[in-house]
């Protein structure tokens, strides 16, 4: 190639490149939006944390304790019967009847609720009336269920191993008597069988009258509560002829007088 063609071509390619940094930069891209606004927080529910009765189990008449406590609630209310509540507490309830308690709680951003129960029984019935006293027994009737004979042999007075037993049970009955009756006095009655004089039997039932009621004295009988008396062979409790029939009539007995 000629010098002069290349100086041709270099003057071409410098116009070319005048040419193209003459032309207009394209526009820079926009920026990016900005990212959105974080999304509010959300609002707080109410929540019940807990609600008891307690006791769950009453008599009617008792008392049950309500207890609660609640967490982010603007309102809280009890119901039947109690109504707004503050947020944590306890309360009294004397419910007649089974009773379930329902406990509101409302929040900003949501409510909740929870139910606590009361059974209730019927209080056991009253104890019976005790029953009337029975009658009082009279003396009459008080000795003769209480207090027994003392029985002799044939024309003695002395007090033999039997009728010491029995005169030992007696004293304490008559003891009890005499208390229960203070303005009595109690009658030692001397019994002979048919055997015999009618007076010596007289003296003879003196005699075991005398020795009953002396027995009875040293067992602690007041004295001057006890009388004698003798029959002999006047009043009989049997009146067969045989030694059956004269043991039963050998006898110191009681009777009184008010």
């Amino acid at each position: 190639m000629s010098k002069r063609q290349l100086s041709a071509v270099l003057l071409s390619l410098a116009l070319f490149l005048f040419v193209a940094g003459c032309k207009k930069k394209p526009a820079a891209p926009p920026p990016p939006p900005p990212p959105p606004a974080p999304a509010p927080a959300p609002k707080p529910s109410a929540r019940v944390v807990s609600f008891t009765a307690e006791p769950s189990t009453i008599q009617r008449g008792e008392s049950s304790t309500l207890k609660w406590n609640v967490e982010s609630a603007t309102s809280v209310s009890i119901e039947p019967g109690i109504g707004t509540v503050p947020a944590s507490g306890s309360r009294a309830v004397y419910p007649s009847n089974n009773t379930t308690y329902t406990l509101t709680a409302i929040g900003a951003g949501g409510n909740d609720s929870r139910t606590a129960s009361v059974t209730v029984t019927a209080p056991p019935p009253p104890p019976p009336p005790p029953p009337p006293p029975a009658p009082k027994k009279s003396i009459t009737e008080r000795l003769s269920t209480e207090v027994q004979d003392a029985y002799f042999d044939y024309d003695k007075n002395d007090i033999r191993e039997d009728a010491r037993a029995t005169l030992t049970r007696d004293a304490d009955a008559l003891k009890s008597i005499l208390n229960d009756f203070s303005g009595a006095v109690i009658t030692i009655e001397g019994h002979c069988d048919e055997r015999g004089s009618a007076e010596y039997n007289l003296a003879l039932g003196d005699r075991r009258a005398t020795a009953a009621k002396d027995f009875l004295v040293q067992l602690g009988v007041p004295a001057d509560r006890l009388k004698t008396i003798s029959y002999g062979k006047e009043r009989p409790q049997c009146t067969e002829s045989d030694e059956t029939c004269w043991q039963k009539n050998r006898r110191a007995h009681f009777s009184a007088t008010e």
